[in-house]
C-alpha cells in the first residue's frame, strides 16, 4: 500500500472551502461534478458520489472523521474498480488571509487504476477547490470537460449503476 499527500493554499474564508468540500444537493465542481450522499455525516456513515443524474455511483465509502471545518476523512472506492479501497482525508488549517488545504491519500493499492487514479486526480481536485472558492466556479476547460462528462455517462460500466449500489445506514455493532 503507498501513501500520497497533496498541498494546495486557497485565498478563501475556511468555511467557504469547507463547504465546496463537504455540500450535498449540488454538483462539487472540485470533485468532477460529483454528488456527494451520505447516510449521514459521523464516523461510520455511509457515502457515495454519483453522476449528476444519479444513475451511476462512482465512489462508495464511509466516513471515516468528520470534525467541521478542519477534517473530513472517508474510505474510497471506485466502483468501475475491482480494487481495495484507500483513505481519502482533507485537512484544512487558516493561514493568513486564506486556507491551507492538505489531501492525504493513504493506503492506496499499488499498481492499481484506482492508485493511478487518484495520484493523477488529486491535483486536479485541490486547483478546481482553488479556483472555486476564489472565483466562483471553475476555469472553462474543466466546465467543458464537465459537459462532456454529462452527455457521456451512458458509457459507464453497468456495474456503476445505481440500483447495484443503495446507499443504507451501516447495521450498528452488535457484541
Amino acid at each position: 500500500m503507498a501513501d500520497a499527500v497533496f498541498r494546495i493554499f486557497i485565498n478563501a474564508d475556511i468555511q467557504r472551502v469547507w463547504r465546496e468540500l463537504t455540500k450535498t444537493g449540488e454538483a462539487q465542481g472540485a470533485v468532477f461534478n460529483a454528488w456527494l450522499h451520505a447516510t449521514g455525516f459521523a464516523p461510520g456513515e455511509a457515502m457515495q458520489m454519483r453522476t449528476g443524474s444519479g444513475k451511476f455511483v462512482m465512489v462508495v465509502g464511509n466516513i471515516v472523521e468528520w470534525n467541521p471545518p478542519h477534517c473530513f476523512a472517508h474510505t474510497h472506492r471506485f466502483t468501475q474498480h475491482d480494487d481495495a479501497p484507500c483513505e481519502v482525508r482533507y485537512e484544512l488549517k487558516s493561514v493568513g488571509s486564506g486556507v491551507e488545504v492538505t489531501m492525504k491519500l493513504t493506503g492506496l493499492p499499488e499498481g492499481t487504476k484506482t492508485a493511478k487514479e487518484m495520484t493523477s486526480g488529486a491535483p486536479s481536485i485541490l486547483r478546481n477547490l482553488k479556483d472555486i472558492c476564489e472565483t466562483g466556479r471553475p476555469k472553462l476547460g474543466t466546465r467543458l470537460l464537465y459537459a462532456v462528462f454529462a452527455r457521456m455517462e451512458f458509457v459507464l460500466p453497468a456495474k456503476c449503476r445505481s440500483e447495484h449500489w443503495p446507499l443504507a445506514k451501516p447495521e450498528p455493532i452488535r457484541r
